[in-house]
């Protein structure tokens, strides 16, 4: 059994300043290891009374798993939603913190666990909670919007909360009404949704480190060498790469696009995790990654959020084995207020996304 090395992953903090966080690959398969883990896996699942729940981005070995064991793969806000609909008593998150932390929220009831409480979110990292909530009493004026992305602590301080694929709508929603707007903290996505809607937002300074990455000059020459290949770009992405889509959406929005475009071939500008689901939906179709990075640039994510990849089939069975470090606390105060936020978006998309069953938030 190799051991992978951890890695330092830069990201943008929202003063400018440069920040690095740790990320830790899973523990390497060895030769023949992964049937006897999927195994296992599935029988302490049934076991544990627990449900498996995937995001997009994680390892296909842990989608499939999800998938044949009664589990979901999908958005966070899904994940979440799924968990607290389903009947067992333990919900096992595949993703990143923040994942588990709205899974919590949502599920204050149910023990929610995940495989590595250290996998983290750039934009959940770039606003530390009490800057922000500074920042926010500067501007008091101001409708305070965060995205799905941020810490529960974040998320209680917010007025509403929002998904890639509803936050268009309740942004224009709180601009006919005259409001203001405090954004946070992903920049990309809020010029995306200031551009489209004409609303006057004020904007927290954060990125992904995955889909900053992506390069508009490189996505124009690879689109030279595949004429017929439509774009599909996540709204996190860069201006330069949105102008070229054929079609901007969240994840779940994403893999709408593809089925409803019916090309051959299409140039995918998001984490490459979900291209999995994509061949799965859509066999015959080719997927190509977007590049990420210039010549002789260096790229740290390549397409793959790296704490992401800390989700892998040995400390899932650390998990599902109750080994200590793996269950999500929130505190009760901290859950209840950061829960108002999120039952506001879930309320408006009852009415204006009444089919919404991936909202698609990272």
């Amino acid at each position: 059994m190799a051991v992978a090395k951890p890695i330092q992953i830069r990201f943008e903090r929202y003063n400018g300043d440069v920040g690095i966080a740790p990320a830790k690959p899973p523990e390497v398969l060895g030769p023949g290891e992964k049937p006897a883990l999927l195994e296992r896996a599935a029988k302490l699942l049934q076991e544990r009374d627990a449900v498996l729940v995937a995001h997009y981005y994680v390892h296909p070995d842990l989608q499939d798993l999800a998938q044949s064991t009664g589990g979901t793969v999908s958005d966070s806000l899904e994940m979440a939603r799924f968990g607290h609909e389903h009947p067992g008593k333990t919900i096992v998150v595949a993703g990143v913190r923040f994942m588990g932390e709205t899974a919590k929220i949502l599920n204050p009831e149910k023990r929610v666990l995940m495989p590595d409480l250290q996998a983290e979110c750039s934009l959940d990292l770039a606003t530390p909670a009490d800057q922000f909530s500074a920042f926010c009493d500067q501007h008091p004026d101001r409708v305070v919007v965060v995205y799905a992305n941020t810490s529960a602590a974040v998320k209680a301080r917010a007025d509403w909360m929002v998904t890639s694929s509803i936050a268009e709508k309740i942004v224009a929603h709180l601009h006919h009404q005259g409001k203001k707007i405090l954004w946070a903290p992903d920049k990309h996505l809020g010029d995306y949704v200031q551009r489209v809607t004409g609303a006057d937002m004020l904007m927290w300074n954060a990125a992904c480190v995955v889909h900053e990455e992506f390069k508009a000059q490189q996505l124009e020459e690879l689109k030279l060498k595949h004429p017929g290949a439509k774009v599909l770009v996540h709204p996190e992405s860069p201006r330069g790469v949105i102008a070229m889509a054929d079609a901007v959406g969240s994840t779940t929005g994403i893999i709408q696009a593809a089925e409803r475009l019916g090309a051959k071939e299409y140039i995918v500008a998001t984490d490459n995790g979900i291209i999995h689901q994509m061949r799965k939906r859509m066999p015959g179709v080719s997927f190509i990654e977007a590049p990420t990075a210039g010549k002789g640039a260096t790229c740290q994510s390549c397409a793959h959020c790296p704490w992401m990849a800390m989700n892998g089939l040995h400390n899932l069975l650390d998990t599902l084995e109750g080994k200590p470090g793996h269950e999500v606390f929130v505190d009760a105060e901290i859950g209840r207020r950061a829960k108002l936020p999120i039952e506001r978006m879930l309320e408006f998309a009852k009415v204006t996304l009444p089919q919404m069953k991936g909202s698609g938030d990272a």
